[in-house]
């Protein structure tokens, strides 16, 4: 099985449920055996495709989406759809060719965001996305950048 069938499969998953698939999901979309989704997910992990749990099995991450709660969300339709960060929030109405609304809050007063993305972008903002961990260094501990 080519790892590319098996990324576009969870893509595809993730699009569809706005939720994480397991490796029998993978498997049963591409008729093949939960291991092979599992050895998939292990070499997609190695290339920076994915993010696993500490189990090794359950996709944390598919950038943009977020395997688990966060209090970042995408609304596209009539779905909500965890991002793992407020820049992911509005990479989820990209990634899906959709607008959508990114929902957020700043870090630094607590209030919350909410931006409206068209198919094309967002719209203009004097909202500032810091990174306080360098993007060369995310992959090290992604759970906490």
């Amino acid at each position: 099985m080519d790892d590319v069938q098996v990324r576009l499969a969870i893509y595809r998953h993730f699009a569809e449920h706005a939720a994480r698939p397991s490796a029998d999901d993978i498997a049963a979309a591409l008729s093949i055996t939960p291991a092979e989704a599992l050895s998939a997910f292990t070499r997609l992990r190695a290339s920076r495709v994915l993010y696993l749990e500490e189990d090794g099995e359950t996709i944390r991450m598919a950038p943009p989406f977020s395997g688990v709660p966060t209090q970042h969300v995408a609304r596209v339709g009539e779905k909500d759809y965890f991002a793992n960060c407020a820049w992911d929030a509005l990479g989820i109405p990209a990634a899906l060719k959709q607008p959508g609304v990114a929902f957020s809050r700043c870090e630094q007063t607590g209030e919350p965001l909410k931006i409206d993305v068209s198919r094309e972008q967002p719209p203009d903002s004097d909202w500032v996305f810091h990174c306080v961990v360098p993007a060369a260094h995310w992959w090290k501990d992604l759970v906490f950048t």
